[in-house]
């Protein structure tokens, strides 16, 4: 029996010249415009509006540069040159905002995340990185408990508030031989951890805690606290929070004729409290972890670029974000690989010569060694006292 052909439809012969079209055009780029390169997706997560903003604008300045920096280096992975590509969301230094932003990267398929911020909001999004296989590296969370749930994809490149605490605590009453001191902490896990880390130390050194204050990190009127300390006569304040409520503090402090020596930790090292608090900040203690800024291996270049970049000076964390985006990178080339599955055990062992320091971690995912230092006020500008690593003094000057 003879068969015939019945015609194409018209719709069905538009359908299969398109196809044929697709098959013969060239492949298009990727939806980041990379073409035939392998896009890998990096997250950082800052708070980028409210009070911390420029802190957390500075952390998502440090996390591009490196991405742009190793854009330019034709990084090959796997035999593929990769492109990076940065994710920044804004987790507005709240817990709760940090778990949808962590969902978010994750949901985005990237392939790690630097951040976050705050230890607080550090926290609770590392468990949504760790159930979902994510590499998480902290620039800047330095509460004991960050890493301290145990997860294996958790990482930190600075000292924790157990070093950072000890050593404040430690110069409080032997450098400045403080014998009365107040407390006060914003009940974050920053805060509240740095200042209990601090009082042990503070209380080992020989001094009474005289009052055990506390705030909020959204307070700005802190005139019942500060005169509820005031008759209590403590010789040293120190403060566990950030720079947002340590200039309207200070300033609150002075006014009431508190002539208390007033101390800080990392929190408050930064440009912005000299330039807000202005003559009320003069004297004023302060630490950070690491080595001060002209003093690390690549910080001078690092400051330079950054400032021509940006045209403004680094707030505080940002040397840290580009060599937590280096170290991420050196353990994928390493293990020839983009999946963090397969770089988490080259990231567990690497040892990274950063521009901050030399980055080597525990098995906790805490930086191995790690120096802190102290910083005064003088003359409106931080000043480097001394520096503290391995219990030994040395000066900076």
């Amino acid at each position: 029996m003879l068969h015939t052909h019945s015609p194409l439809s018209p719709a069905l012969f538009i359908l299969l010249i398109t196809s044929l079209a697709a098959c013969n055009k060239p492949e298009t780029p990727t939806a980041s415009g990379y073409g035939r390169d392998l896009v890998v997706k990096i997250g950082a997560a800052a708070p980028l509006t409210g009070a911390q903003a420029h802190l957390g604008k500075d952390n998502e300045n440090g996390t591009r540069m490196a991405i742009e920096d190793a854009n330019t280096q034709g990084i090959m992975i796997a035999g593929r040159k990769v492109k990076f590509e940065l994710l920044s969301e804004d987790d507005q230094a709240d817990p709760k905002t940090a778990t949808v932003v962590a969902q978010k990267l994750v949901d985005a398929k990237v392939s790690g995340v630097i951040g976050h911020l705050n230890s607080g909001t550090s926290i609770p999004a590392s468990k949504i990185y760790s159930d979902n296989g994510i590499v998480q590296i902290s620039p800047s969370a330095t509460a004991v408990g960050y890493t301290g749930s145990g997860f294996k994809t958790t990482y930190r490149v600075m000292a924790n508030d157990a070093q950072q605490g000890k050593v404040l605590g430690n110069y409080a009453t032997q450098m400045l031989g403080a014998k009365k001191i107040a407390v006060i902490d914003d009940r974050t896990a920053y805060g509240e951890g740095l200042a209990r880390e601090f009082i042990k130390a503070a209380q080992a050194g020989g001094a009474q805690i005289v009052a055990h204050e506390y705030t909020t990190d959204r307070a700005v009127d802190f005139a019942a606290v500060l005169t509820s300390i005031k008759g209590k006569r403590p010789e040293l304040i120190f403060f566990g929070g950030m720079d947002s409520q340590g200039v309207p503090m200070i300033k609150q402090m002075r006014a009431l004729g508190l002539t208390a020596k007033f101390m800080m930790g990392d929190g408050g090292y930064t440009p912005k409290l000299t330039e807000l608090a202005g003559a009320a900040a003069e004297g004023v203690y302060a630490s950070l972890p690491g080595v001060p800024l002209d003093k690390m291996p690549g910080g001078a270049d690092f400051s330079k670029r950054y400032e021509a970049k940006f045209h403004q000076p680094i707030q505080l964390y940002a040397p840290y974000c580009y060599d937590a985006v280096n170290v991420m990178i050196a353990a994928m080339r390493k293990a020839a690989s983009t999946d963090p599955a397969k770089y988490l055990p080259e990231l567990a062992k690497l040892t990274h010569n950063g521009i901050t320091a030399k980055i080597e971690f525990d098995e906790k995912g805490d930086l191995k060694g790690g120096a802190i230092t102290l910083y005064q006020i003088q003359k409106g500008k931080w000043q480097a006292l001394q520096t503290i690593d391995n219990d030994a003094i040395t000066s900076t000057r």
